[in-house]
């Protein structure tokens, strides 16, 4: 018996592709390239002009004076999270507040004003944050850092003496709070907009208020967008430069006191108050504290992304 022969495959014709489709495809690629090529690039050579610094003599390096070289980064790095952990703390709340206001509370004309001015208020630059922070709120709030430790001084966070430029951590991190502030509200009012209507219709109609509705539908479903919109702040926070340096008085080391006239500094600027005079090694050594900044930027980027991956897709009921 002879087996049946299969019946002849006729080749599938492939879709033409368009000039149009081959040029934004080989874009698209490109451009995608050059982003990574850049960052390792970047990486490259924070790495390769830190080396320096770590195998040099601390003694011929003018910038530390004879330490090593973590005993002086370290203070540093210590003022940079703090001041950024402060900031997030007071501008989630405010951040969800009016997110949640534009996106749930106001009228629709409100709502639409407020959210240009939010996103407006992301373009401002960080040089007139800086200069307001140190020649309108510094002065605007010494009295009350005065107040504070007289009457709460028992507190480690409030302990005196005051300072009496009111240049302290607490007004750096209440200028990064309003700097991150249109970005994390930005972020939480687009996720809150998407929550799908019908939850928000379903604990409505089973007699909830609209707080109610609110806490048991929008906040659940929009807690990873929350939890990614503040690390995507704190990377702001982290990186600023000239809005630190303008508005806080630093003399180094390590304290969780807020209102004192002894501040930590923080990394990125210490860069910028350093680097146009330093010469030989001494860039060397500011380029590996940039280093520092570069990489606890990108462990907390990649983390914030990796939340926002793990966030469900919608379930199609708007």
């Amino acid at each position: 018996m002879t087996s049946p022969t299969a019946p002849p495959t006729t080749p599938r014709n492939r879709a033409k592709q368009r000039p149009g489709d081959r040029i934004f495809s080989g874009s698209a690629l490109t451009a995608g390239a050059l982003i990574l090529a850049i960052l390792a690039g970047v990486a490259g050579f924070l790495v390769l002009e830190s080396i320096p610094a770590f195998t040099t003599n601390p003694d011929d390096i003018d910038i530390l004076a004879g330490e090593p070289f973590w005993s002086y980064v370290v203070p540093f790095i210590f003022g940079t999270l703090w001041s950024a952990a402060l900031a997030l703390l007071m501008a989630i709340p405010v951040s969800i507040g009016i997110a949640l206001f534009i996106s749930h509370y106001a009228p629709r004309r409100l709502a639409q004003g407020l959210g240009y001015i939010v996103d407006l208020l992301a373009a401002v630059p960080s040089v007139v944050f800086g200069l307001w922070g140190g020649t309108v709120l510094a002065p605007a709030v010494q009295p009350l850092y005065t107040w504070l430790t007289e009457n709460l001084g028992w507190i480690p966070f409030f302990a005196p003496p005051a300072s009496g430029t009111g240049r302290t951590i607490l007004t750096a991190a209440i200028v990064l709070a309003v700097m991150v502030l249109p970005i994390i509200t930005a972020l939480c009012r687009e996720v809150f907009l998407q929550t799908p209507v019908l939850h928000e219709e379903a604990a409505l109609a089973l007699g909830a208020t609209r707080w109610e509705m609110i806490r048991t539908a929008v906040l659940p479903f929009g807690r990873p967008g929350i939890v990614s919109a503040s690390l995507l702040g704190l990377g702001r926070a982290l990186g600023e430069t000239m809005a630190v340096a303008m508005v806080l008085s630093a003399s180094g080391g390590i304290t969780f006191a807020l209102l004192t006239s002894s501040n930590p500094g923080t990394i990125a600027a210490n860069i910028a108050l350093r680097f146009p005079e330093a010469f030989g090694t001494n860039i060397n050594l500011l380029i590996a504290t940039g280093l520092i900044l570069f990489a606890i930027t990108l462990v907390v980027n990649t983390i914030a992304r990796w939340i926002l991956s793990r966030r469900k897709e919608f379930s199609g009921a708007n």
